[in-house]
């Protein structure tokens, strides 16, 4: 009977009518009641109730087409400024993308349902329902070039120093070209929030570091580094008292980025932790063909990346996330009030010097202890 009773404590399916011009607060929590409109609502709950509390430090990763689609200025951009997000895993063309906006070129809504033999004729590129001119890459392609000529990016960087320095150009673009809207990556160079590409070379941008590099130019991309950043984050968040939570949106290599930073900080360094304390993922992934881009939290939990102590605050909403980011930004920005920055940029080198002394000491004891 007691199980029974535990069964059945959920809140009653409530099949009232929607009302005229219903907000967003109350579609989520009144009729997202079962499915996966029930999964999106435990998602936007457990982000805003547990997520954004302000020991909370949150990760995010962005994979999929949803820069082109208007998402980075519509919802990243806003979650960014309201301290919503403290760091971000990207796809680099989801960066390259969004900098279309940046420096003043317009996407275009269309149809799925045309030749792309005479798209390519009229030099029109498609994804799948957005259109635009082919001069855009090339105009794109030709602004990061001549930024990317310039002496801060002699050197050797982790990507979260590269598109900090490109943020600074983009963000003075935007401000002479006067636009209403702003670029994630302006707006990360503006509030403290770094940006990392897991695979920069399997972007446009990373394409175009690569030909001034052909020519000279000494810009190089130290992925090592990002691995390591990304550890100290996590490990720093957890050390100083606080917790650590991972927004993602769809899948892919930025997810894995985002969740290895646990293996790396306990499998590779040896440094005692349990795993992300929460964990919130949008994807249209299944979890049974067995990539990661569907695994579940629970299989996450074997490779150390989720504390198993947390998995009732983990949740999977299948489905498209041009449809759930939205709602989630709305909801957000409607239950919470803005978080003060933690601007972890600015603090890299010293939370870097924190897991550089927690591996070191690891590695004197062992070699302690093999005597």
């Amino acid at each position: 009977m007691a199980a029974k009773k535990r069964f059945l404590s959920g809140a009653k399916i409530d099949p009232r009518p929607i009302k005229k011009n219903v907000n967003v607060v109350e579609l989520v929590e009144r009729h997202f009641q079962a499915y996966n409109a029930g999964r999106l609502r435990e998602a936007c709950e457990l982000f805003t109730r547990r997520m954004l509390e302000p020991d909370v430090t949150v990760g995010m990763s962005i994979t999929g087409a949803l820069t082109p689609a208007g998402l980075g200025g519509s919802c990243i951009v806003p979650m960014m400024k309201m301290g919503f997000v403290d760091w971000i895993v990207s796809t680099g063309a989801n960066l390259y993308h969004d900098t279309h906006f940046a420096i003043g070129h317009s996407l275009h809504r269309g149809t799925p349902f045309v030749d792309d033999v005479v798209l390519r004729k009229e030099a029109v590129i498609r994804i799948y329902d957005i259109l635009f001119d082919y001069t855009v890459l090339l105009e794109t392609d030709e602004f990061f070039r001549k930024v990317i000529s310039g002496p801060e990016f002699q050197r050797p960087m982790s990507t979260s120093e590269i598109h900090y320095h490109l943020g600074k150009y983009i963000h003075e673009r935007e401000r002479i070209l006067k636009l209403p809207h702003s670029s994630i990556l302006a707006t990360a160079y503006q509030c403290g929030v770094p940006v990392y590409t897991s695979s920069p070379g399997d972007s446009s941008i990373g394409m175009n570091i690569a030909e001034t590099n052909l020519f000279g130019n000494h810009c190089q991309i130290d992925v090592l580094a990002d691995v390591n950043e990304t550890a100290a984050i996590v490990l720093e968040a957890k050390q100083t008292g606080g917790k650590s939570g991972v927004l993602i949106f769809g899948g892919g290599s930025p997810k894995n980025f985002v969740l290895q930073t646990e293996p790396q900080i306990q499998e590779v360094l040896k440094i005692k932790e349990k795993g992300h304390d929460y964990f919130v993922q949008i994807t249209d992934a299944r979890p049974d063909t067995g990539g990661l881009s569907g695994a579940t939290p629970a299989e996450a939990v074997s490779w150390g990346k989720i504390d198993p102590d947390k998995l009732p605050d983990a949740v999977v909403a299948y489905m498209d996330s041009t449809l759930a980011m939205p709602i989630m930004t709305s909801y957000a920005m409607a239950k919470r009030k803005p978080r003060k920055l933690k601007r972890l940029y600015d603090r890299r080198a010293a939370m870097m010097n924190r897991l550089y002394r927690a591996a070191d000491r690891v590695k004197k004891l062992t070699a302690k202890q093999k005597k």
